[in-house]
């Protein structure tokens, strides 16, 4: 007699929920300080070898140039030294786990005045470009660039971001499977129309903007235990709303939050932060 395997729908979506929720149980983690939960499926070990190999290929790369010496390369190197050895110190002494302490830090000055821009990958390779030194002004306008970069890998949002995508895409399979393809119908129904993806503007901007607005609160907390002064945070974004002035699209279009939101968010902070994380010795 042939057995029939076949499944209904109701069955199949109460097995798949049951299954994804305890893979997501056991995926989640905690930004440190904040206490935000996270939704982690990649392995953060793979992703930091996988930046570090991308990391050397664009040293080795003749598309860019490299500043090997002077006084802007000795101070990107310097501060991003002090706050690396800030936030191991200030994790010790709170007997928290150190976020950090399988980085290998590495810290390049890219010679392109027209990019106004700083990164950091997972595991600690960071990257400044010398157009937003003229933004930075200062060092303490550089160190709130590098804290908000930092306070990315700090936070694990390169592992997080790719979660994310991965969720969504899956659960969009799941959703199209019983619904005939109405969401990738939909979305490429109002992509061709509007030129925009909906899941982009509906989930992974919102997301986007609340990675990084999370970046600068740690960022400004990493540069006041190392010691900077974070009221030149306030300073900085005004400076860069200048130079964006223009060319910066509508904060829901965006990943980032707008220059104005940034402002706002800062002057709410920085009394704070300065209160209850003040500067450590190194």
């Amino acid at each position: 007699m042939k057995k029939n395997y076949s499944i209904n729908r109701r069955k199949f979506l109460e097995l798949f929920g049951c299954s994804c929720g305890g893979f997501i149980a056991t995926s989640c983690g905690t930004v440190p300080i904040t206490e935000r939960k996270q939704f982690t499926l990649y392995p953060e070990s793979t992703i930091n070898r996988q930046a570090a190999k991308a990391y050397n290929q664009l040293k080795n790369s003749k598309k860019i140039k490299l500043i090997n010496k002077g006084k802007d390369l000795n101070n990107v190197i310097d501060i991003g030294e002090n706050i690396a050895k800030s936030v191991s110190i200030f994790f010790r002494r709170k007997e928290m786990t150190d976020p950090t302490a399988n980085f290998d830090w590495e810290y390049i000055l890219i010679d392109d005045k027209k990019v106004k821009n700083a990164w950091c990958m997972p595991g600690g390779k960071i990257a400044v470009y010398t157009g937003i030194l003229e933004v930075a002004k200062n060092k303490h306008g550089l160190a709130t660039i590098m804290g908000h970069e930092i306070a990315h890998a700090v936070a694990k949002h390169s592992v997080e971001r790719m979660s994310a995508a991965m969720a969504v895409n899956v659960t969009t399979q799941v959703v199209d499977i019983f619904t005939g393809g109405k969401v990738s119908q939909t979305r490429n129904t109002i992509g061709r129309a509007t030129g925009m993806d909906v899941l982009q503007l509906g989930i992974m901007n919102p997301f986007g903007r609340k990675q990084e607005t999370e970046a600068d609160y740690l960022g400004l907390i990493f540069s006041s235990l190392s010691g900077y002064n974070i009221k030149e945070s306030v300073g900085l974004w005004e400076r860069m709303r200048e130079a964006n002035k223009g060319k910066e699209p509508p904060q829901f279009l965006s990943t980032h939050p707008s220059s104005k939101n940034r402002i706002k968010n800062l002057n709410g902070w920085v009394n704070e932060v300065l209160l209850e994380y003040p500067p450590i010795k190194v």
